[in-house]
């Protein structure tokens, strides 16, 4: 999957960044999982693909993401820290974008709303984007900032560390007066994290695009994405985190994030998660790596399994999760209503997840749906 993906040598200092590190590391009484025979997964249909066209189908609703895009820097050889790294691939990535990028492979409708440098690696990005068939129209350039960049350190495991090079990065300067707020408002989803509210202007950015979209009665989804040394401090980070909290109806958070969210508190007992459950929230999705998934309603709550793979790199794979289960929901949200069809989707959005993590990068690895289906009916060995 050719997607300017490039192993790079480094024999010298990166610009004049200032970078940061972050380290990303029975069971509650709920629904467990059970195979089916075959997924009834929502899906755009395709010239050849033998899949009929229904009225849900023919026009795919568009999910906007908004937020960052920058390009990791992912080590050719795990289990070594980044000094001891021989070479790195160069890998477009940054969630929200992730997020965009994995719709559009699955066959659905996406936009991504952010902002890049005028430079070789924003034009790069620019371009990866509509390669992979995202609106763009939402992307803006800075002449005065860089593009943002990542370096990745890879367990043995496939988990991974970041080294992050903005001071400041073009993501973080994008100002309320450039947003395309009639491609916010045409949105059926209007997906987002936290690390766009860590500074000024690009808070007040995201502040007024999440308004613009919920006035306009968009569905909003969040995904926290905690990178805690971009943060002044935890406490920052966790009140930037919960700030927006109750304006969203579809949150996706990670183990760990329940932890850093509840102060330390066990991230699989149900009565923490429920206290992460607002009063408008339509779904609360607890990912947990290669286990699956546990999910939350106001009338049911459940856990699907995972596929089990090999992990090369664990990069992305969230996003893929994200994007699997909006890629859903964007054609029918009464799946919220029906559990079964709810845990069909998350089957589906946990494969998308487990393929991602085979391969190097977030963006290159995102799969297709082909690929998806084939991995459900046929589970990777």
């Amino acid at each position: 999957m050719a997607l300017h993906s490039t192993a790079f040598c480094f024999t010298g200092a990166v610009s004049s960044y200032s970078h940061s590190s972050v380290k990303l590391s029975t069971h509650p009484t709920i629904k467990a999982s059970s195979p089916l025979p075959r997924l009834n997964v929502r899906v755009k249909a395709l010239p050849g693909d033998g899949l009929s066209e229904t009225k849900e189908t023919r026009e795919s609703p568009l999910v906007v993401c908004f937020g960052e895009m920058l390009i990791d820097f992912v080590p050719t050889v795990s289990g070594l820290s980044l000094a001891e790294s021989p070479a790195f691939k160069k890998a477009p990535g940054g969630a929200p974008a992730n997020v965009a990028v994995g719709i559009a492979r699955l066959g659905g409708s996406s936009a991504f709303i952010g902002k890049v440098g005028a430079d070789e690696f924003g034009y790069m990005l620019a371009d990866i984007l509509k390669e992979n068939n995202v609106n763009g129209d939402g992307m803006r350039f800075d002449p005065g900032a860089r593009t943002a960049l990542a370096f990745v350190t890879l367990r043995s495991d496939g988990e991974r560390e970041f080294m992050f090079y903005r001071n400041p990065s073009a993501d973080m300067l994008l100002q309320e007066a450039e947003l395309d707020l009639s491609l916010i408002t045409k949105a059926k989803i209007f997906h987002y994290g936290s690390i766009s509210l860590i500074t000024e202007p690009c808070k007040s950015a995201h502040i007024a695009a999440a308004k613009a979209a919920k006035d306009a009665g968009v569905v909003l989804s969040y995904d926290p994405n905690l990178r805690l040394p971009l943060w002044p401090s935890a406490d920052k980070a966790r009140e930037g985190i919960l700030s927006i909290w109750e304006t969203a109806d579809i949150i996706k958070i990670s183990e760990e994030e329940i932890s850093f969210l509840t102060q330390g508190e066990d991230p699989y007992d149900d009565a923490v998660v429920y206290k992460l459950f607002h009063a408008n929230l339509k779904l609360l999705l607890v990912t947990e790596g290669p286990d699956g998934c546990r999910y939350y309603t106001k009338d049911f709550s459940g856990r699907v399994q995972g596929l089990k793979v090999e992990a090369v790199d664990a990069t992305g794979a969230g996003d893929a999760f994200v994007a699997g289960i909006l890629s859903q929901l964007s054609t029918d949200f009464s799946l919220l209503q029906k559990e079964d069809q709810l845990r069909d989707a998350l089957r589906f959005a946990n494969a998308c997840g487990a393929l991602t993590v085979m391969e190097r990068g977030a963006i290159p690895a995102l799969p297709t749906r082909e690929a998806v289906l084939n991995a459900i009916h046929a589970p990777v060995s």
